[in-house]
């Protein structure tokens, strides 16, 4: 089994802005996401390994829940955040000012959009798919519990939508939330 979790709450979250690859650090609310999501994992008594992206964000969180459980978080840079290019560190309002077209692409998760000087979500969620059946097949060569992804808002959206099939606007994921793959 996999659990998905989106990292804990950052300033950058709080002020509307685009992290991308940033090394943003959780703020004091996400570091308490974190803490939260950790004694969720351990009620759950099921998980035996961590695999996180390598921003510092999740890294954070990661850590908080390696804490709770005295596993080992594994890094695998495939489940980093959207490259926004351009767009990091620029607030959304920034960028809906300037170029709405090209934003409300970015929200859909448009395949074949990417922000000025950043990737595609095809080239991401390539990435991401691979990272996934990874896990999956390690799982499945070892005879132990759930493990949990550690990692970010477009990252889940993206899996979920292609594993779900949800719509596009229905698939938000808040800060510190735990989903089942």
């Amino acid at each position: 089994m996999i659990l998905l979790a989106r990292h804990g709450r950052t300033a950058y979250n709080d002020e509307g802005r685009f992290q991308g690859h940033r090394p943003v650090p959780l703020d004091e609310h996400g570091r308490a996401q974190g803490f939260a999501l950790s004694q969720a994992i351990v009620a759950r008594g099921d998980v035996d390994r961590i695999v996180a992206s390598p921003l510092t964000r999740a890294l954070e969180t990661a850590a908080i829940v390696a804490a709770a459980t005295g596993l080992a978080p594994e890094v695998d840079p495939r489940l980093a955040e959207t490259d926004c290019g351009d767009w990091t560190g620029r607030t959304y309002a920034e960028v809906i000012a300037e170029d709405p077209e090209g934003y409300d692409a970015y929200r859909r998760l448009d395949l074949d959009y990417a922000a000025p000087g950043g990737e595609t979500f095809a080239h991401q969620l390539d990435a991401v798919l691979a990272a996934i059946a990874d896990v999956r097949a390690a799982d499945e060569r070892r005879d132990g519990g759930a493990t949990l992804v550690v990692c970010h808002r477009n990252v889940l959206r993206l899996l979920l939508r292609h594993e779900r099939g949800s719509a596009p606007g229905h698939d938000e994921i808040d800060n510190g939330q735990l989903e089942v793959l």
